[in-house]
């Protein structure tokens, strides 16, 4: 019966992270819809797309802390309570103005969604997925309060949120701006709120973020590994499942289905990276992964034409494919590379760093397609998703010419995203490969520790 419950808590466990991927992929798919009912420019959608992730990725460590103090189930019955109102919030606050489909449960399912519900179905999916989570939480998952938690340093959250939504600001704002001063500006002052924070965490004795950690080689190789894999991934699939139905034309359902193979691949990769990792070193069965993922990626430099969806499906199957031993060997090198008592502490970083690389990818590879985008169009569009709204503002003529010469300006971008892709894969391959192995440091080569043994 105790093998039982303990499986049964790992099940309800699960439902909250499995909802957070859904509803990333499931906004990706619907971003076509939602910019033309919204009229979003291409920034305002790499807003929509990436600002979840940044929130995620800022309050992961803080969560972490919180729940050391309050209570780890506590603090999730809690979390999973706010999930569950502000998804019914969410799903009803614009609904008369932005009706469209919305998505719920992996692609596949979000664009079944797509294809016939609203949009407020995204959020309203996990109401029941959350009310289970609190009556099954306090009966199924044992509590778990640290008697050494640190204090929560509030200045360290807001630091860490400011700097990054500000230069994220910055970078997006600049691309758009004919007067750039105030993006400059933004820009300017997320740095100099970065260095704050970088300081402010290396003088506390119990920092927010424990970036005395970094100072170990395989640990902060394995970490940038995490998070540029995670930009490469986002980046291309922004513009992937936008491709797919505003220049091939496909539904959102059809879209969905032809996305899948993304995450079936990532599925695939961490499956088989358990099985690889016992016939040669973890290092290297990562290091070929990625090296698949750069060749992927390039596949996608030639989407064009009669060839372009096998090209695309191909080389998002190779990508995805190649990070799965990236994603499930990653987190155990990270852990296993720092002390036991700092575990939790390197844990939370790679969680972070993951949301992290996901929501820089949907900014900057996304800004750089934007920029491509611009540039084609000679500043006459802003986005593909406005431009295919404007051209049913005009005689047939006008209005296929200008879809023609939108459709081929995102290619472009979309060929630019798969060479940055295919350089951060190839990198971070040669990265993994000449890092030293992953063994656990002894506490005495962290003198800036006082060590507490059980």
């Amino acid at each position: 019966m105790r093998v039982n419950r303990a499986w049964l808590g790992l099940i309800v466990l699960v439902l909250p992270t499995f909802l957070v991927a859904i509803d990333m992929t499931a906004l990706l798919l619907a971003l076509p819809q939602l910019a033309a009912d919204l009229g979003a420019t291409n920034v305002q959608q790499l807003w929509i797309s990436d600002s979840y992730g940044f929130m995620v990725a800022g309050f992961v460590i803080t969560m972490g802390t919180f729940g050391d103090r309050i209570g780890r189930r506590r603090l999730l019955m809690i979390g999973g309570a706010a999930f569950a109102v502000l998804s019914v919030v969410a799903a009803f606050a614009i609904w008369a103005t932005c009706q469209f489909t919305g998505g719920a449960l992996g692609p596949v399912l979000a664009g079944f969604l797509l294809q016939h519900f609203w949009w407020g179905s995204v959020f309203l999916v996990a109401v029941p997925a959350m009310a289970l989570l609190l009556l099954a939480g306090p009966a199924l998952l044992p509590e778990f309060r640290s008697d050494q938690a640190g204090r929560l340093d509030l200045a360290s959250v807001g630091l860490s949120l400011a700097a990054v939504l500000l230069m994220v600001y910055g970078i997006k704002q600049l691309t758009v701006e004919s007067v750039p001063v105030v993006p400059a500006v933004a820009l300017v002052v997320g740095v100099a709120l970065g260095f704050l924070f970088v300081r402010r965490q290396l003088r506390l004795e119990t920092p927010l973020l424990d970036l005395r950690l970094l100072r170990n080689r395989p640990f902060t190789a394995v970490l940038v590994g995490l998070t540029f894999a995670g930009i490469a991934m986002a980046g291309t699939g922004l513009l992937v499942t936008q491709y797919l139905q505003s220049v091939l034309g496909f539904s959102p359902l059809a879209s969905a289905v032809l996305f899948a193979p993304m995450g079936l691949g990532v599925a695939v990769g961490t499956m088989a990276a358990p099985a690889l990792s016992r016939r040669m070193k973890q290092t290297t069965v990562i290091a070929g992964g990625l090296v698949g993922s750069a060749l992927g990626s390039l596949l996608l430099v030639g989407v064009d034409g009669a060839h372009a969806l096998p090209l695309v499906m191909i080389g998002i199957t190779v990508l995805a494919l190649g990070t799965g031993p990236l994603f499930a060997l990653g987190t155990g090198l990270v852990v296993g590379s720092v002390p036991p008592e700092r575990a939790g502490s390197a844990a939370s970083m790679s969680e972070t760093g993951n949301y992290l690389g996901g929501s820089l990818g949907l900014a900057l590879l996304g800004v750089v397609a934007a920029v491509v985008y611009r540039s084609r169009m000679d500043g006459t569009s802003d986005s593909l998703a406005g431009a295919v709204a404007a051209s049913r503002n005009l005689p047939a003529g006008q209005g296929a010419e200008l879809l023609h010469t939108a459709r081929e300006a995102f290619t472009a971008g979309l060929h630019v995203t798969g060479v940055v892709a295919a350089v951060l894969f190839a990198g971070l391959a040669v990265l993994i490969l000449t890092m030293r192995p992953a063994t656990r440091t002894t506490p005495a080569a962290l003198p800036d520790y006082e060590v507490t043994r059980p």
